[in-house]
């Protein structure tokens, strides 16, 4: 029986109820060995390597790992990636792969294949990431990801949070014999989780997590900016014709934002550039297919008004004021149907230029183009990437953007999602912010529109108190029609044993809390009333279920101890975050004189330090987000938390606005 999955449960389908299953180790038998074709990519190898890891934990045998078929053909083998030798194994299995990223996992009782649709380039798998070298390269890792997924679901690992894995330990382990094909409908999914993306840092055992889920070895890689923030430093002095006509005719640059000064885009001349710049670009990396053509940030100031710039805008679009520098202001229209025109030129221009090469330009439906164009559609190389904010919002905030996205999808080929996700329940604070239930139906909500990719801005790994979403959301990306509920279910149970349910009870707690207080404030800045929901009385009902939990596990192994107290720093951490919000509201409210407040900010600061040194690795991550401000450096991640980073105008202004000052 051939099976094609849709779903999480990568189950074994037996072929015939009298096979016998292929033995990959027992007891008093030697473990199968792992062959790797000798042309395969250094990911496959690695994986491979992987594969014997976790064999070896599991039974205690460690099977050998080749790179080519011996001379003498093994009774009994792993292949890992088609060879030539497995085409003659399996004469009527289909290994030509036909699906982007399409993984298999095939099996009779003598030999077991894992393999997946691969694609590099030898001479180009190596580039320069945002912080550390991109190694070893592909365009597309089908086998290794059919080795994680292996490890997963054939041999029952979990990997619960950076450095924390699940295993049983048996003797034996087998596979029935089947044949198991999936590939994933969204590509580009280390965006998911950007900071754990390839050349984002140094490979460490965060990202080994989000390369073990599959989230971080995908087949497209989307950025998620704006495509032409460097252009006023290299061409704002000679070329101020490519730049955005104010209402006066001048060109000006949106200093002291400089990236963010606009194009004229009706300007061949900009075109020109851009596609020499394209040019050299493909020169230094041929491996390079998607191109940013969105907008530069800022989406009320600074779009063009000259005649031509304007003629390609909509007259019935929704009605929006620009802004300029020295006051000015301009009456003017949604920039979507200007936005699509820009992309579908500059992608006309790479087909031309480029015919035997599948290339794409990517546009943000962002700010003023949210709402989808009226009088033209997307070409076929054009990827919208919808800033549709509908993740982690209440039901009120949530109808429009998914509207808006829909709309998008029924015009754009290709759609990626890519939601500003701010800070709704302290979620860059590192609170419990989660929606794990949400998230499931967002991602069938975005698959239901041919969703291809993911960039979510931004998560900032806090796994004691934000884990489970992480673990969610990485199982969503990989499959958007995954079952969260069963799917936490296994998470408590593999990860705290008889406590299972009362650490998910916690964790129910959490996310209700959390859902019902982005609904019952209304401002983008509700974060900074979180007393108002998270109150003792609430933290008191959390700690309980961990209290319980505790009880039941006194003497269980120790990892479930373990892993208990590392969601017990989690809420310890959250309690401290919302005593110095109360305290800080104090202080706001004295402006600033308030001595006792004051000092017991200051305070709870130092419980912070001795935080630090105690917590587990990975618990919290204080480099990100709590640290204290310095003088020169960014605090924009601790303003309201400490008496030298005060609310800013705008957030002030908005807390008015709601009634939450």
């Amino acid at each position: 029986m051939k099976l094609t999955l849709s779903s999480i449960a990568l189950l074994l389908v037996p072929l015939a109820a009298h096979s016998a299953d292929f033995i990959i180790v027992a007891k008093d038998v030697a473990p199968a060995p792992i062959i790797v074709d000798a042309g395969a990519p250094p990911r496959t190898h690695d994986a491979a390597v992987t594969l014997a890891d976790y064999v070896e934990k599991i039974s205690g045998q460690r099977p050998e790992v080749m790179k080519g078929a011996p001379q003498a053909m093994p009774e009994h083998a792993i292949w890992v990636s088609v060879s030539p030798t497995v085409k003659t194994l399996f004469p009527k299995a289909d290994l030509d792969f036909q699906h982007p990223e399409e993984t298999l996992i095939l099996a009779n009782e003598n030999h077991l294949v894992i393999a997946g649709r691969d694609r590099w380039d030898p001479d180009h798998m190596e580039a320069k990431g945002r912080l550390a070298m991109k190694t070893d390269m592909q365009q597309e890792y089908g086998t290794a990801n059919a080795v994680y997924s292996f490890i997963q679901d054939q041999l029952g690992v979990r990997w619960l949070w950076p450095a924390e894995e699940d295993l049983v330990q048996r003797d034996r382990i087998a596979v029935a014999p089947c044949e198991i094909r999936y590939h994933p409908s969204i590509r580009a999914r280390s965006g998911l989780l950007q900071k754990l993306s390839l050349g984002d840092n140094k490979e460490g055992v965060d990202e080994l997590w989000a390369r073990f889920q599959r989230v971080q070895l995908d087949s497209m890689e989307i950025d998620g900016g704006h495509g032409f923030g460097d252009w006023w430093e290299k061409y704002g002095k000679s070329h101020p014709e490519y730049f955005a006509a104010a209402p006066d005719g001048s060109r000006p640059s949106l200093a002291p934002n400089a990236g963010n000064t606009k194009l004229c885009a009706s300007n061949p001349a900009v075109w020109k550039q851009w596609l020499a710049n394209v040019e050299e670009e493909l020169a230094a990396d041929p491996t390079k297919n998607i191109f940013n053509v969105s907008p530069n940030d800022g989406y009320t100031s600074g779009h063009c008004t000259c005649a031509n710039c304007l003629a390609w805008d909509h007259p019935d679009g929704e009605k929006m004021t620009w802004s300029f520098p020295g006051g000015m202001k301009f009456e003017g229209v949604s920039q979507s149907d200007r936005d699509v025109r820009f992309a579908n030129t500059l992608g006309r221009l790479l087909k031309e230029k480029f015919p035997n090469r599948e290339l794409f330009v990517m546009l943000n439906a962002y700010g003023f183009a949210r709402n989808p164009p009226i009088g033209i559609v997307p070409d076929d190389n054009v990827i919208i990437s919808s800033v549709a904010n509908f993740s982690m919002r209440s039901p009120e905030h949530r109808k429009l953007p998914m509207e808006q996205h829909a709309g998008w999808a029924k015009k754009a080929a290709h759609l990626i999602w890519r939601p500003n996700l701010g800070s709704q329940a302290g979620l860059s604070w590192g609170m419990p912010d989660v929606a794990m239930t949400q998230a499931g139906e967002d991602f069938r909500f975005a698959a239901q529109y041919h969703c291809i990719g993911l960039y979510f801005d931004l998560f900032w790994f806090h796994w004691a108190t934000q884990g489970p979403h992480y673990y969610a959301l990485a199982h969503l990306a990989w499959n958007p029609q995954t079952d969260v509920e069963a799917l936490m279910d296994d998470y408590y149970q593999r990860g705290f044993g008889l406590a299972a349910s009362d650490v998910k009870a916690y964790w129910k707690l959490l996310e209700q809390t959390r859902m019902e207080f982005v609904a019952e404030e209304p401002s983008r800045q509700r974060a900074y009333d979180l007393p108002k929901k998270y109150t003792p009385e609430l933290f008191a009902k959390a700690q309980s279920h961990l209290d319980a939990a505790a009880t039941k596990i006194a003497g269980a192994d120790e990892k479930y101890r373990r892993r208990l107290h590392f969601i017990q720093c989690g809420l310890d951490y959250s309690k401290l975050v919302v005593d110095t919000r109360a305290w800080m509201q104090k202080l706001e409210a004295s402006k600033g004189k308030d001595a006792e407040a004051k000092a017991r900010v200051m305070a709870n600061w130092d419980r912070v330090e001795e935080m630090k040194k105690t917590f587990p690795e990975f618990s919290i991550n204080w480099s990100a987000i709590f640290r204290a401000p310095e003088p020169g450096k960014d605090s924009k991640r601790v303003m309201g938390l400490h008496p030298d980073a005060p609310l800013s105008g705008r957030v002030l202004k908005e807390l008015r606005e709601a009634g939450l000052e």
